[in-house]
C-alpha cells in the first residue's frame, strides 16, 4: 500500500479544486493549475480534503496513486504558495542579468548565453550572481533551473559554475608540485 497516497490533501482556504472524471483543476490566488490523472486512480473531494484511491491490489497502480497525490499536492501549494528556487554563480567574472523572460549568462565562454525562461516561470538577478526562479509549476520550476545549472555545472576543484543555493560541492585537491615532479 502507497503510504504517500494514503494521506489525504488539506485544502487550505481561497483555492477551489474542480474534479471532472480524470481531469483535476486547481485555483488560488497565485493562478490556476489542471492536470489528467491516470484512468485507473480516483480522486474524490471529502470534507474539505482531496482523496485519491486505486491500486490497493495492484503493485504499478499503487505507484500511480502515490505519484498522483504528490502531484495534486505540489499544485494545491502551487496556487496557494507557489515555489522558489535560488541558483548562485560562482567564478570570477562570472555573472547573470535579467531582462524580460530572458536571462544572459556570462560563465566562462567567449559569448553570453542567452536562455528564454519558459511561460510558467518567473526570474530575476540580485547581486549579478544570484538567479531567483518563482513559478506555480514545480515541474516547469525544476526543470527551467535544471537547465540554467547545465549550462556551467560547477565543477569540483575551484567550485567554479552555476549551482543550487542549497547544493554542496564537493571540492578535489589539484595538482601538487611535488607530484607532479616525480612522475
Amino acid at each position: 500500500m502507497s503510504r504517500i497516497g494514503k494521506m489525504p490533501i488539506e485544502i487550505p482556504a481561497g483555492v477551489k479544486v474542480e474534479i471532472k472524471g480524470q481531469d483535476i483543476s486547481v485555483t488560488g490566488k497565485k493562478g490556476n493549475l489542471s492536470r489528467s490523472v491516470h484512468p485507473d486512480i480516483g480522486i474524490k473531494i471529502e470534507d474539505n480534503q482531496i482523496l485519491v484511491s486505486g491500486g490497493e491490489n495492484d503493485k504499478k497502480i499503487n505507484a500511480f496513486r502515490g505519484l498522483t497525490r504528490s502531484l495534486i499536492n505540489n499544485m494545491v501549494i502551487g496556487v496557494s504558495e507557489g515555489f522558489k528556487k535560488v541558483l548562485v554563480i560562482e567564478g570570477v567574472g562570472y555573472r547573470a542579468s535579467a531582462s524580460g523572460k530572458k536571462l544572459s549568462l556570462n560563465v566562462g565562454y567567449s559569448n553570453p548565453v542567452e536562455f528564454k525562461l519558459p511561460e510558467a516561470v518567473s526570474g530575476s538577478v540580485e547581486n549579478n550572481t544570484t538567479i531567483i526562479l518563482e513559478s506555480i509549476d514545480k515541474e516547469a520550476l525544476g526543470m527551467a533551473a535544471a537547465q540554467i545549472r547545465a549550462i556551467r555545472k560547477p565543477e569540483p576543484y575551484k567550485g567554479k559554475g552555476i549551482r543550487y543555493e542549497d547544493e554542496y560541492v564537493q571540492r578535489k585537491a589539484g595538482k601538487t608540485g611535488a607530484a607532479a615532479t616525480a612522475a
